[in-house]
């Protein structure tokens, strides 16, 4: 990659370019693409742009790479957040991103190589949680609720001297849940 920024004009290369490059099962190089060049800081990129010649390529595996015209590699915050939704949407359409590499004329880094890319995948931002699951958490935090508040009433009730069997009539609980109280 730094042979493709560095067949660029000066100029050019003072903008911030980001590539993807597919693959197949094999990691062969099926393609390598520009997709979208931006300025000293920073360059706008959207998903439909990186996935789209995966797509039409059927590629089942990308590398992401963009350079940093100030020459410093250190992956920064946004550069993360980037990856990270990249990662995400990749694993949705069944594209895995294997690597984003940052690089400059002379030096590179590479996000999978220093273990961001594995942290990113575990990082649970932008996943899509499918209806189910969605459903039994809301279930979840509804019954923690509620037995919390039967908790308390029955806390109540002890304190007022209500016999077990009462308490266990009106609020649900079992005998061993009262007793613990």
């Amino acid at each position: 990659m730094q042979q493709v920024l560095l067949r660029e004009n000066k100029i050019r290369r003072n903008q911030e370019h980001f590539w993807v490059v597919g693959l197949d099962n094999a990691n062969k190089i099926l393609f390598i693409e520009l997709i979208s060049l931006g300025a000293v800081n920073r360059v706008n990129v959207n998903p439909p742009d990186v996935f789209r010649m995966g797509i039409y390529k059927l590629a089942v595996k990308m590398i992401l790479a963009h350079n940093h015209p100030s020459g410093n590699i250190t992956p920064s915050e946004s550069d993360k957040k980037l990856t990270d939704k990249l990662l995400k949407v990749g694993k949705l359409i069944n594209i895995e991103v294997i690597d984003h590499l940052i690089i400059s004329e002379e030096k590179y880094t590479s996000l999978a190589d220093n273990g961001i890319l594995k942290e990113l995948q575990n990082s649970g931002a932008f996943e899509i949680v499918d209806k189910e699951k969605k459903d039994l958490e809301e279930w979840r935090i509804k019954t923690e609720k509620e037995y919390s508040v039967k908790i308390e009433i029955a806390k109540k009730m002890v304190s007022d001297g209500v016999d077990i069997e009462t308490i266990k009539k009106y609020t649900g609980l079992t005998k061993w849940d009262i007793r613990k109280l």
